[in-house]
Formats: structure tokens, C-alpha cells, sequence
């Protein structure tokens, strides 16, 4: 299996896993966005809170350039945490809700 067809498993996995966890009030759905054909991979929860819309990203991973760019990271544990213990190499992950700037001082990619 080549890099980047691992790289997607392993993103579908994890937003598979995130995606069981409905939340526990109001009439809310959780939805798994995968496209292939550019590489982006959302978890959006959608819905009804009593008389409040609720639209939000729990999650957002895109793949550039054999990089896995987390965009919006909405977890307490970490996506990057769960991709580098798949084995995933820091080097090849982008903490890209953080400044450009700020990439420089963490162990990851900074792009």
C-alpha cells in the first residue's frame, strides 16, 4: 500500500471512530465528509439544540503534497497524536490551525 493511500485510511479511521460519539443533547447528527478526488475529510455536527441551530466542524484534515495538513482539530486528544501512533512521522503532519509562524516551534511539519 503506497503512503498516500495509507494516509487515508488512516484519516477515514479515525473521523469513522470520532463520528460514533452522537452528541447527547438536542436533535444533532454528526457528519462524515470524506472526498478523495481532492482530499479533504470533515466531521461536521449538524442539527437542533431546543431553539438553537447547531453547525460546527469537529474536525478537518486535508492531504497536500504527501503532507496530512490538520486544518481544525476540535478533539481533546489530538488527531496528530492518533496519526503518529499509527506510525504516521511528525514530519509528514501540519498542525495548520496554528500560525505559520508558531509551526516552527512544534515537532511537526511547518508546511
Amino acid at each position: 500500500m503506497d503512503t498516500l493511500t495509507q494516509y487515508r485510511a488512516y484519516i477515514e479511521q479515525i473521523l469513522q471512530d470520532y463520528s460514533a460519539f452522537k452528541p447527547a443533547y438536542g436533535e444533532v447528527e454528526v457528519e462524515l465528509i470524506v472526498d478523495y478526488t481532492h482530499d479533504h475529510y470533515q466531521l461536521l455536527r449538524v442539527g437542533w439544540h431546543k431553539q438553537q441551530r447547531i453547525h460546527g466542524m469537529l474536525l478537518h484534515i486535508d492531504i497536500r503534497d504527501g503532507k496530512i495538513w490538520i486544518q481544525h482539530d476540535g478533539t481533546e486528544e489530538g488527531v496528530a497524536n492518533r496519526l503518529v501512533a499509527q506510525g504516521v512521522p511528525k514530519s509528514d503532519i501540519v498542525l495548520a490551525f496554528q500560525s505559520p509562524y508558531k509551526r516552527q516551534f512544534t515537532d511537526f511539519a511547518q508546511g
